[in-house]
């Protein structure tokens, strides 16, 4: 049986990355991380972590380095920026990338994390803020099996389900995008679908309690039309993740010379309400850019509790 890895360095202490560290904490391992928001750090650091002020510092005292970030963008400054971890990581260190990105970005990190001398597995995750902070996450992982086996613990501490996708970096980003097509479609979907029955005058509550129990319904339906009906739109998953998401879709499809006509429309609905202001909001603000409907008013109290 492989070595196990119990000795964990997180970067990106997001809502999904916070709920992350928190479980491997709770699972028994030893946890160091970072994050460009000092409050993050310290918030970790009282359940028992050791705090780090850059992914430099962080890499030498970790067997695995968890990035829990935003993009490749992000990804690549973690990595290789000029506080970046790979080049102070301990040889045979294994690095979890779980950003979205392409599947193309997921393949090149491989083989250069490779040539360092260090093992990698593209792991992709879903599953929300509330799931990453009871363990509970999906994770669409891709690597060496003897990797995945010294990773064990640290799998079994974050997800319900791993999804073993190949050997080879870049199956877990495939899946990972065809998950985001569905989701950002179904969101679009459901915002349409929405501001159609205000227009025609529904109940928006009642709307959303019969097509949630009708055939019309989604996970994306259920799950973000209530914070239009509550007329929160803090961002959970923000608008511009999609445009990021849908893009990487579009991209790949355009690449393969492959028609997608309902990501392109989802895309470019996405894209309308971020250049609209809308961008940093909540993903189901997607609504808004609908004209002449009248939205659901915050709700004081459910912003209060």
């Amino acid at each position: 049986m492989a070595e196990q890895i119990n000795c964990v360095g997180v970067v990106g202490l997001g809502a999904m990355g916070m709920g992350m560290a928190q479980s491997l904490l709770r699972a028994g391992l030893e946890v160091h991380a970072c994050d460009l928001r000092p409050e993050a750090v310290h918030k970790l650091a009282s359940a028992g972590a050791h705090g780090a002020a850059s992914p430099a510092e962080l890499a030498p005292k970790v067997e695995a380095l968890l990035i829990v970030v935003v993009n490749a963008a992000q990804t690549e400054q973690v990595l290789f920026g000029p506080d970046g971890a790979a080049a102070h990581l301990k040889p045979g260190a294994v690095v979890v990338a779980c950003a979205t990105v392409s599947p193309e970005f997921a393949e090149a990190l491989g083989a250069r994390l490779q040539a360092m001398g260090l093992r990698f597995i593209d792991a992709p995750i879903s599953g929300g803020a509330a799931k990453a902070a009871s363990g509970e996450m999906s994770v669409m992982a891709a690597g060496a099996p003897d990797t995945f086996a010294a990773c064990a613990r640290l799998f079994d501490a974050i997800c319900a389900r791993l999804y073993r996708l190949g050997d080879k970096p870049g199956q877990g980003s495939k899946v990972k995008m065809i998950n985001q097509l569905l989701a950002g479609v179904h969101i679009a979907a459901a915002a349409e679908a929405m501001a159609l029955g205000l227009r025609a005058g529904c109940d928006p509550d009642a709307l959303y309690e019969v097509i949630s129990n009708s055939a019309g319904s989604s996970w994306m339906f259920q799950n973000r039309v209530p914070h239009i009906l509550a007329g929160d739109y803090t961002p959970l998953s923000a608008v511009n993740i999609f445009v990021k998401d849908l893009g990487i879709v579009l991209d790949y499809a355009k690449k393969s010379v492959f028609p997608l006509p309902l990501s392109a429309t989802a895309h470019q609905m996405f894209m309308q309400a971020s250049a609209a202001g809308h961008g940093g909001e909540d993903d189901s603000a997607v609504i808004k850019l609908f004209p002449g409907i009248t939205l659901p008013a915050p709700k004081a109290a459910d912003k209060a509790a």
